[in-house]
């Protein structure tokens, strides 16, 4: 069963979007591209779960993430890929991700090196979330209430700051959950989805 990862809620990325311009990953207009643990941009890579637990030779998971994104960042640089340092974050400016992804350069080194591209821990994702007004957190929590009452019962909730962190899984595959999509997407303002007509 295919089950579809929540990255920074979706539904709390279309908020953001709508009122922001931008949002937790993609390419956010400035040319810069959070990748994640696939070397795909941010959004679609699987993160840890739980911060700061010092698993890696007493190294916080921070400290320990950004080290391996340099020795990624090391990798596409053999691989005659020109990726600029990462950042505080583990972040690494790659431009524009609809060029990237026609680069064969890039996508023949993002797959060489992509066992040296860690998973994003929890608390970079706490960083880089979208920081969501009163009303865009109270639209979040009624989106994820619509979704569970309409036929995805494990769709996540929230947390308290209207984002969803870490490897949270919901299956979106069902007939009920693909209903529920259509119910609620009003509250996020997604256009629904029309189905084709009896005649």
């Amino acid at each position: 069963m295919r089950k579809n990862r929540v990255l920074l809620a979706a539904a709390a990325a279309v908020t953001a979007l709508a009122l922001t311009g931008c949002g937790g990953g993609g390419d956010d207009g400035a040319g810069k591209i959070p990748t994640a643990g696939d070397g795909s941009p941010s959004g679609t890579g699987k993160a840890t779960a739980g911060a700061g637990n010092g698993s890696d030779g007493g190294k916080d998971e921070v400290t320990a993430y950004v080290e391996a994104r340099r020795a990624w960042v090391k990798c596409l640089r053999e691989n005659h890929v020109d990726a600029p340092d990462p950042d505080a974050n583990g972040q690494v400016d790659l431009g524009d991700g609809r060029t990237l992804k026609k680069n064969p350069a890039y996508l023949k080194a993002s797959e060489k090196c992509s066992s040296l591209n860690p998973a994003v821990p929890a608390e970079i994702e706490r960083r880089l979330a979208p920081k969501l007004t009163p009303e865009q957190i109270k639209t979040q929590f009624a989106y994820a209430d619509c979704m569970q009452k309409h036929g995805a019962p494990d769709f996540p909730d929230p947390e308290p700051d209207g984002n969803v962190y870490g490897d949270v899984q919901w299956d979106s595959t069902t007939a009920a959950a693909k209903q529920a999509a259509r119910t609620c997407a009003p509250i996020i303002g997604d256009p629904v989805e029309q189905g084709t007509g009896k005649g």
